[in-house]
């Protein structure tokens, strides 16, 4: 099992890598749409600033998606337990991760050119989706694995389900 340290420098690779690719490859697609002859008949040759904007919000928000699991895989690492985190919600959103990214697979068109550019296109939303999917299942996982701990007491655990305010005196 990683160390808090390994798994905390493990997450800021990981973020550093998805910002790096949140800059790197809409450049590379604007430069390849540049250079090649696109197959669909455009008012200009170039990619346009609404389409290009869109593609890189595209990959900001899979860089926030996939970074929203981490934290929640990193508490219950460290306390060893999926207490007060509801599996619910993380059943219905890899449902929904896993029809939505279906849904583009299915969505693709027949002829191979379309296909790779459609592919391209959509690749944000498909590593979105799909790779929130995987880290939903290591959630899974943490929830099968600590699921046995429960009779265990935990100091952590009792922290975090102690009242806040205690009922004091106004002085």
């Amino acid at each position: 099992i990683l160390g808090s340290k390994s798994l905390k420098n493990f997450c800021l690779t990981w973020i550093v890598v998805c910002t790096a690719l949140c800059v790197i490859l809409p450049c590379q697609l604007l430069l390849r749409n540049q250079d090649q002859r696109t197959v669909v008949e455009r008012s200009t040759n170039s990619l346009d600033m609404i389409e290009m904007s869109g593609f890189i919000c595209g990959y900001i928000s899979c860089v926030f998606y996939l970074g929203s699991r981490f934290p929640q895989l990193y508490k219950n690492f460290r306390r060893k337990s999926t207490e007060g985190t509801s599996y619910l919600l993380f059943v219905l959103a890899m449902m929904g991760n896993c029809t939505y990214g279906l849904s583009l697979v299915l969505k693709m068109p027949a002829t191979q050119s379309f296909r790779t550019l459609y592919f391209i296109h959509h690749l944000p939303w498909l590593i979105g989706s799909f790779g929130v999917l995987f880290l939903d299942i290591f959630v899974t996982v943490q929830f099968l694995l600590y699921r046995q701990h429960k009779d265990r007491p935990s100091g952590l655990v009792a922290l975090e389900v102690e009242p806040l305010l205690v009922n004091e005196e106004a002085a």
